[in-house]
C-alpha cells in the first residue's frame, strides 16, 4: 500500500490512454501537469485527468501520489483513482495520465473567492459541513498512517452532488516506511 522509494514504476507499462479517454476540455493546471475533463470513449463516462511529463526529478512524487490513490481513493471524501495510463509520445515528450474523479464544483479556495466576489460570505453552516468533511477524509488516511501536507482550499474539491474530496497527494508522509520524498520537505 505504502510508497516505496527508488523508481519502483515502470511508466510504459501501463496501458496508452488514447483507446480510452478523450480529452474535452483544459480545467486546470498545477506545479506538474495539466488538468483536463476527460471524457470515457468506452462507457460515456466523465473524469479528470492529471497530465504529468515523467521527468526524472518528480518520480518519486508521482509514485507516491499513484500508490497513495491505488491504495486510498475508496473513501467518499478522498478522490476516487481510475488508472495511471502513459502515453509515448516521440514529438511532443512522454506523458502519464493520471485519472481522477471528476470534480465539477471546483475547489473550496474557487468557492469562496465566489462569495467575496459577490459581497457575500459564506454561512457557518457551509464552513461546518466542509471540514467536516475534509476532517472525515484525513481521518482515513490517518488511520492509514498517512500524512497529507498540503492541506489549503486548492486541494480540497467539490462536486456537484454536495461531496467534499481530498486531492493531490504527491506531498504525503507515510509513517510506515518513510518515504524519503517526504523528508526533504
Amino acid at each position: 500500500m505504502l510508497p516505496l522509494t527508488g523508481k519502483t514504476i515502470i511508466f510504459d507499462s501501463f496501458p496508452d490512454p488514447s483507446d480510452t479517454w478523450e480529452i474535452v476540455e483544459t480545467i486546470g493546471k498545477g506545479t506538474y501537469g495539466k488538468v483536463f475533463k476527460v471524457f470515457n470513449k468506452k462507457n460515456g463516462s466523465k473524469a479528470a485527468v492529471k497530465i504529468l511529463d515523467p521527468v526524472h526529478d518528480i518520480d518519486e512524487e508521482i509514485e507516491a501520489e499513484y500508490n497513495i490513490l491505488k491504495a486510498l481513493s475508496d473513501h467518499p471524501n478522498v478522490v476516487k483513482f481510475y488508472g495511471l495510463y502513459y502515453k509515448k509520445d516521440v514529438k511532443d515528450g512522454d506523458q502519464l495520465w493520471l485519472v481522477l474523479e471528476l470534480c465539477n464544483g471546483g475547489s473550496v479556495t474557487d468557492l469562496v473567492k465566489g462569495f467575496l466576489k459577490r459581497g457575500e460570505r459564506m454561512s457557518e453552516v457551509i464552513i461546518a459541513y466542509i471540514l467536516h468533511e475534509a476532517l472525515m477524509g484525513l481521518q482515513h488516511l490517518h488511520e492509514n498512517k498517512t500524512i497529507h501536507r498540503d492541506i489549503k482550499g486548492n486541494n480540497i474539491l467539490l462536486t456537484t452532488e454536495g461531496g467534499v474530496k481530498l486531492v493531490d497527494f504527491g506531498e504525503l508522509l507515510c509513517l510506515y516506511g518513510l518515504s524519503i520524498l517526504a523528508l526533504q520537505g
